[in-house]
């Protein structure tokens, strides 16, 4: 799982294996596997950062 901020301001978490497409038009939408999108205020790179930061823990955890 991975927090981001909305652009209002609020965080969410979201489950970063849902994960389908991160892009910038030019504010970031995330695509999860369900179609449903989410405009954060993170960059992509940001974003996929956050994914690796968070695999990192999942896979070192074992």
């Amino acid at each position: 799982m991975i927090e981001v901020t909305r652009l209002k301001g609020s965080k969410i978490i979201i489950n970063a294996e849902l994960i389908e497409m991160v892009e910038e038009t030019p504010d970031t939408v995330i695509t999860l596997t369900s179609g449903k999108k989410l405009i954060v205020a993170e960059s992509s790179e940001d974003v996929v950062n956050l994914v690796i930061n968070y695999k990192r823990k999942i896979h070192t955890a074992l």
